[in-house]
């Protein structure tokens, strides 16, 4: 795990909107904000959720010897979870994340759901920038509802010589993005009301003609969808390592911190 704590800062909800039915906007700002724009839009950081009544966050210590988060009492500790910051405005000195709102609410979600301008909500960021993804001339993306703000900030740093097929799962036809590029990007958007019992994304993937030469793939989804087109493009069409990158958001039936250890051995395995 990287360590996230080279920014460790306490936010506040200054606004939200729902950008489609079941995608929420949450806008924070908060003093640390400038040293945020030192990174990089569409990079991983961690949020971390006070329980509810809590008013402050308890930020947890890492143990790098055992990689775990040391414990905390329970009626202090904050739920943590992986998110993605969508962009920074430092003239109005705030930062917005994307949130899924999809029924099944994880602790993040129901967050999102009920945030209200005040309520806090902790970062920890790693501070610089970094390669979001690799450089191509041919571009494979694929995501489900979890991985558009990562493909979202990549859509929109692809120049306009670029080209690709971007293939994006979501709820339904009302929660199709108006997503930014100058690159000549063909959009798939797929349809699927219960992500949890299963998706069509790999399928997708592997009826599409794919680029042989000066390509990188980028894709961010449910563990079983990523695991299949990671397999599919390593394994049957012969992708090298550099190529692609393949991360699972998320794992159907288990939360992010007990599906984590399993989502990154697999992830190494693949690599190894």
């Amino acid at each position: 795990m990287k360590n996230f704590k080279d920014i460790e800062t306490e936010l506040t909800v200054s606004r939200k909107e729902y950008i489609t039915p079941h995608y929420i906007r949450v806008f924070l700002t908060g003093k640390d904000i400038p040293l945020i724009a030192n990174t990089t839009i569409g990079v991983n950081n961690k949020i971390l959720i006070p329980p509810r009544g809590v008013s402050k966050i308890h930020f947890p210590e890492f143990d790098y010897d055992k990689m775990l988060w040391k414990p905390q009492p329970e009626e202090i500790r904050p739920s943590i979870r992986t998110y993605t910051h969508r962009g920074i405005d430092l003239e109005n000195n705030e930062i917005w994340i994307d949130f899924v709102a999809h029924g099944d609410e994880g602790p993040a979600s129901a967050w999102a759901l009920e945030a209200k301008k005040g309520d806090l909500l902790g970062v920890l960021m790693k501070d610089g920038k970094t390669e979001l993804y690799g450089k191509a001339e041919n571009y494979l993306l694929v995501a489900d509802a979890t991985g558009i703000p990562v493909l979202a900030a990549i859509l929109e740093d692809l120049p306009e010589t670029a080209k690709g097929t971007c293939i994006i799962e979501v709820h339904s036809e009302e929660d199709q993005q108006d997503l930014q590029t100058l690159a000549n990007i063909d959009f798939i958007w797929l349809h699927n009301e219960h992500p949890q019992l299963g998706s069509r994304i790999a399928e997708v993937v592997k009826q599409q003609i794919l680029p042989e030469t000066s390509r990188s793939g980028y894709v961010a989804a449910e563990f079983s969808s990523v695991k299949e087109i990671r397999n599919y493009l390593r394994k049957e069409k012969q992708w090298k390592q550099e190529e692609l990158y393949a991360y699972s958001y998320w794992k159907s039936g288990v939360t992010e911190d007990k599906s984590a250890m399993e989502r990154h051995k697999e992830k190494a395995d693949s690599e190894s």
